[in-house]
């Protein structure tokens, strides 16, 4: 998969390279990861990539200019989606994560700074991101979320691709409960069923566990699974 963002601080993507697993994916040829500074494509002699917005406020705008001349000088592949990083945008989910690794052959990632973005900069994008209902100084963060998310979901990148099977949000329901040795530890034991060797009861309380944990801690995905295994 090919990965481009465009930032104003590309030298924030730096460590994605040698991340673990995410790292050996990009050194493994799975993914590449390539960033476009806007700045570097403004033509005055200051590099100018932000002015005033037009009715006045407080702030700065990042101007359309720079932004597109960044985004038509990358190599567009057919099966590509333009992700714009936004607290406007709708709040990343797993199951994008696995559409974008899942659909696409490259994900272009457009991340705002200052105030924010001149309006017309949103007519690039498919779809508009968000990681919370909070604001940072830049859309680097999130644009990192993702390319991590998408990244440990193409195959090859993990050592054992099951695990994606039983990880929290693979079906709406968090994770169950882990355990290792040792059996005891400060007077805490670990579960006797999970060291019954009885498969069939230890599938049993995992998901038993799953419903569970997910009702107390997030009962807006218990409700949702509800809904979605009812016939």
């Amino acid at each position: 998969m090919r990965l481009d963002v465009i930032s104003l601080a590309p030298e924030a993507f730096a460590p994605l390279q040698g991340l673990g697993v995410i790292g050996r994916a990009f050194g493994a040829g799975l993914a590449e990861l390539h960033t476009h500074n806007p700045r570097d494509f403004a033509t005055d002699r200051y590099r100018k990539v932000d002015d005033e917005p037009y009715g006045g406020g407080a702030g700065m705008v990042l101007k359309p200019e720079p932004v597109f001349a960044a985004f038509e000088s990358i190599p567009l592949l057919p099966r590509r989606r333009v992700l714009l990083m936004s607290p406007q945008g709708q709040p990343l989910r797993q199951e994008d994560l696995r559409r974008w690794a899942g659909d696409y052959d490259q994900l272009v990632l457009l991340c705002g700074h200052y105030e924010g973005f001149d309006e017309r900069i949103r007519g690039l994008a498919d779809e508009e991101v968000s990681i919370g209902d909070f604001v940072l100084t830049g859309g680097e963060l999130p644009a990192m979320t993702v390319i991590n998310g998408v990244v440990r979901l193409l195959p090859g990148t993990l050592g054992a691709a099951a695990s994606l099977d039983e990880e929290s949000h693979t079906s709406l329901l968090l994770e169950h409960p882990h355990y290792t040795r040792p059996a005891s530890f400060r007077g805490l034991e670990v579960p006797q069923v999970l060291r019954s060797g009885d498969h069939g009861a230890i599938a049993r309380w995992r998901a038993e566990q799953q419903q569970q944990r997910t009702l107390q801690r997030r009962p807006d995905l218990y409700a949702r699974w509800q809904a979605q295994s009812t016939p």
